[in-house]
């Protein structure tokens, strides 16, 4: 059984929340675990972990700049400090098992827990894999993937197909659509798209919904419209001054779970957990990937969707003009929202935190 443990990552929701799955995974299995998160100094970890009830250490990490800045002059001596710092961790800590999640601590911390022959893990979200992992797959003992075909970038004796864990309550949607909808004063006898920009928003997402902001409104059409902290300010006086009553405006959404039950379609970004969340529970949607995102792996995450039949795709540079429109066509035509549904179901992974957790308690035995 394993005893302690360290997760390392983060940087945004899509590495934190399966970050939190995976413990909260090992601490059903062992209700006395101790289990420390290392992450990087000024990131989102390092307010979301603890708020999940975990401890947690920064590491002064950066990533490198795409301009050129004074920051980055001083990088290579904050990767050389967090090795440091994460090697005294682990040999401080003694963890049975060290994961990690993507983001910056990640790197740093697996290499110290390789090199002082900790068994680690790396738990890789997204079908395009990123530099990093590839150079970390060589040294950890196994990788935890949720796409196929990843032998391309991964040593294959190393993969073990688990699918990317979720946090639990978002799949409990069964049977609360009316509940769901109620709760953010929105009618039961409408149809509703739910738009989900991530927790910093999406500026393309955005403006394809505020040009359509009229159209919406005639087609009688509801929507939860998730867009962003940088953005609810300006955006919330066109929606009150305009008497959007069918918009719902927000910047977060505590409750996941509510806003998937209220959804008819879903319009998103395709982050991994996004797309994850999304096959879990089964909701037609409309994927319009970053192309702000290293190796494009957006892109790479909804193929894996829109592939199988299961999502459609709309180009960020078009997204303006059709994303809309398309959203109210899919609505318009139950047969093809039928189509996706199934194709979703199959590609599912339930069970994913438990088959992590598994990989970690094999390598413990």
């Amino acid at each position: 059984m394993i005893q302690k443990a360290i997760i390392s990552g983060g940087g945004t929701g899509g590495h934190i929340f399966p970050a939190v799955a995976i413990a909260n995974g090992l601490k059903e299995q062992n209700p006395n675990i101790e289990i420390l998160f290392v992450g990087a100094e000024g990131k989102m970890e390092m307010e979301k972990v603890p708020a999940a009830g975990y401890k947690i250490i920064g590491l002064p990490i950066r990533g490198l700049q795409r301009k050129l800045t004074l920051s980055n002059l001083a990088l290579p001596f904050k990767i050389l400090k967090s090795y440091f710092m994460a090697k005294k961790i682990i040999k401080d800590f003694k963890p049975d098992v060290v994961v990690g999640v993507g983001g910056y601590a990640s790197a740093p911390t697996l290499i110290a827990a390789t090199r002082l022959g900790v068994p680690s893990v790396v738990q890789e979200q997204n079908s395009f894999p990123g530099k990093t992992n590839i150079y970390l797959s060589k040294k950890v003992n196994k990788i935890c993937v949720a796409h196929k075909g990843l032998e391309r970038f991964f040593p294959a004796n190393k993969i073990v197909f688990t699918g990317n864990p979720v946090r639990t309550e978002v799949a409990a949607i069964e049977g609360k659509r009316e509940l769901a909808l109620k709760s953010f004063n929105l009618s039961t006898d409408k149809q509703t798209i739910l738009v989900l920009g991530g927790s910093l928003g999406a500026l393309t997402l955005n403006n394809s919904v505020q040009k359509h902001l009229d159209s919406l409104h005639k087609a009688d059409v509801q929507v939860i419209w998730q867009c962003g902290k940088f953005y609810k300010e300006r955006l919330s006086k066109e929606v009150d001054t305009n008497k959007y009553s069918n918009i719902v405006l927000t910047d977060f959404i505590p409750e996941m779970q509510l806003a998937y039950a209220a959804a008819d379609v879903i319009i998103s970004r395709a982050g991994a957990l996004s797309v994850s969340e999304i096959a879990l529970v089964g909701k037609p949607s409309i994927l319009v990937p970053s192309p702000n995102v290293a190796e494009d792996h957006q892109t790479h995450n909804a193929n894996s969707l829109v592939n199988e039949g299961a999502a459609l795709l709309v180009k960020d540079n078009t997204a303006v003009e059709e994303l809309i429109p398309l959203s109210l066509q899919l609505l318009n035509n139950p047969a093809f929202q039928n189509k996706l549904k199934g194709n979703l179901k199959a590609l599912a992974r339930p069970n994913a935190t438990q088959d992590i957790v598994q990989v970690l308690m094999d390598l413990k035995a």
